[in-house]
Parts: C-alpha cells; structure tokens; sequence
C-alpha cells in the first residue's frame, strides 16, 4: 500500500493542485475531505473548497472538529476512513494540532495514511505532516512547531512569498533547531510517495521546491525539477 502526501506552500485552493491529489487516489469519483480547524472552520474558505471541487470529477465533504454526540453519529476516524484523499487547510497550526490530538483525529490520519488514502494541504495543511517548522500560530513572532512526523524531515512554506521565512528557515536549520527539510513556493508543491520526493510540481515557471540542507556551515537550496501543472 503506497502511503502519498502531496503538500503545496499556499493555503489557497486551486483546480490543478486538487485535480492533481484527485487523480493520484487512482479513483474516477473520489471521496476527497477538507478539513479547516486551522482557520476556525472559515465559511468563506469552506465555500472556496467547494467551488473547486464542482469544477472537478470527485465527492466533497468536509470535516467539522465543532460537533456534538447528539448530532454526529459516526466518529471521526470512521469519516476519514472513507475517504480517498485528504485535504488540510491554512491557518493556526498550533491549535489545529492541539484539537486534533485531543479528538484523535491525528491518530485516525496516520492510520488512514498508512492505508493509502492520500493526504496533502498547504500552509498549515502542508507543515503539520512533517517534524517540524516555522508558524505564525503564536503571539508576537515566528515560532517553531513540532508536527505529526509522518516525514521525519522539517518544512516551510510561503517561501517566497513572505521574506522573513527563508532566511529564518536557514538560521533555524543552521543552528539545528530544525532538521533539514523541504521549502515550498506560494504555487509549488511536493509529490511523496513512502516518504521519498516522487514529483514536484509547480503552477507556473516562477515557483519553486527546494531541499534545503546544511553542510560545514553553509546552507544549500536544491532545487527540485518541476512539472508544470494546468
């Protein structure tokens, strides 16, 4: 069973990103969930989700973390065990993470994962899979978070997009702080398969992904090759 992620550095729903993760479930119509905690379950970024899945071959749901036992029937690993892919958005990954373990929903991913069910997101979506990375999830400044590890490397996205993170991400891997990982581009993203990068791919010529590594000091972006998605 290939266990997939596929993680972009923008929160933003697009109709190439998700039509990319639709057709690596290997399915025609495939179940694919959204799961906003990070943002507080936004309406409008709900809406969004929606919109683009209308434009695409697969069933929508959503998974809302605010319920009660009275209304829903069905546990949460239940609903995730469902689905076909997974799709995490951009917010608070701090208290995502926090709810998630309180719930077990952490737990009933990575079960899903080593299943197949292909999981991926951006921002938020994308940091949370790896060991750990830089987030705005905390007052006053940048702050590193732990993840859930399902790659035991680090991350950043918004790379180029917000120029503090880049050289942060540096200083942080440098200092060992955070191991080394990989940085993503607002319109970039990574394809992994059993953990080893198996495509990356990017909106147009402009984004990039990187393996960013120290060595004798001195800190090395890798830039990964790209496919162009439409």
């Amino acid at each position: 069973m290939q266990k997939q992620l596929v993680i972009y550095g923008s929160g933003r729903h697009t109709v190439p990103f998700l039509k990319y993760m639709a057709k690596a479930t290997g399915k025609e119509n495939p179940n694919i969930c959204f799961i906003p905690t990070a943002s507080g379950e936004n309406e409008e970024y709900i809406a969004s989700f929606y919109s683009v899945c209308s434009q695409l071959n697969v069933t929508p749901y959503v998974l809302s973390v605010w319920i009660n036992s009275y209304d829903q029937k069905e546990t949460f690993e239940e609903i995730i065990f469902k689905m076909d892919a997974i799709i995490v958005g951009g917010g608070n990954t701090l208290n995502m993470l926090a709810i998630w373990k309180a719930q077990r929903i952490d737990v009933a991913l990575k079960k899903a994962y080593n299943n197949g069910v292909v999981m991926g997101g951006g921002s938020a979506g994308s940091l949370c899979w790896f060991n750990g990375g830089t987030t705005d999830s905390r007052p006053k400044e940048l702050s590193i978070v732990e993840g859930m590890r399902f790659i035991d490397k680090s991350h950043c996205p918004h790379y180029n997009s917000e120029p503090f993170r880049r050289p942060l991400y540096h200083d942080n891997i440098r200092s060992g702080k955070l191991t080394d990982g990989y940085a993503c581009d607002d319109r970039s993203a990574i394809h992994f398969v059993n953990g080893e990068v198996f495509k990356s791919l990017s909106l147009d010529a402009d984004n990039h992904s990187y393996y960013v590594f120290e060595k004798n000091g001195i800190i090395t972006e890798e830039k990964l090759p790209s496919i162009l998605l439409t």
